[in-house]
């Protein structure tokens, strides 16, 4: 069963000299870091931190597919905005919308499918994890 889950979050990250190239650019996999941080800040605000999400039910979730565009170049000093949009879960995966903006202009999009796993192998996502995704959770 898929569910449409609804939920959103938001991280503002500041764009600092180590994530660009020689010209002052941000370089394009480090769009993949911010795009992390914004997973991770979302589990955390849901009181599922990674370590938290281990130690409590024994998995963590991991990047199955990420399908990203580039759509306009990030810069030195730039303060960006990265959305997490939770758009549908299923029984051991979720489909996760993530945007970076730079003043509400998208720079980088991507569909990214996580899945939850428990010693190497994809697991159910447990009811009560499930339920703090969706919209109304």
């Amino acid at each position: 069963m898929t569910e449409l889950a609804g939920r959103t979050h938001e991280l503002t990250i500041r764009v600092y000299w180590e994530d660009t190239d020689a010209g002052g650019i941000v370089y394009h996999a480090n769009y993949l870091n911010f795009m992390e941080r914004g997973r991770t800040e979302l589990l955390r605000d849901l009181g599922l931190g990674q370590g938290g999400l281990q130690a409590r039910e024994g998995m963590t979730f991991v990047v199955r597919r990420m399908d990203i565009v580039f759509d306009r170049p990030a810069v030195l000093d730039d303060l960006l905005t990265v959305e997490t949009f939770v758009a549908e879960i299923g029984g051991a995966s979720m489909t996760l919308s993530q945007r970076v903006l730079r003043d509400g202009a998208v720079l980088a999009s991507a569909s990214v499918i996580i899945v939850a796993i428990a010693e190497g192998k994809p697991r159910r996502i447990p009811p009560e994890v499930r339920k703090l995704f969706l919209r109304d959770g």
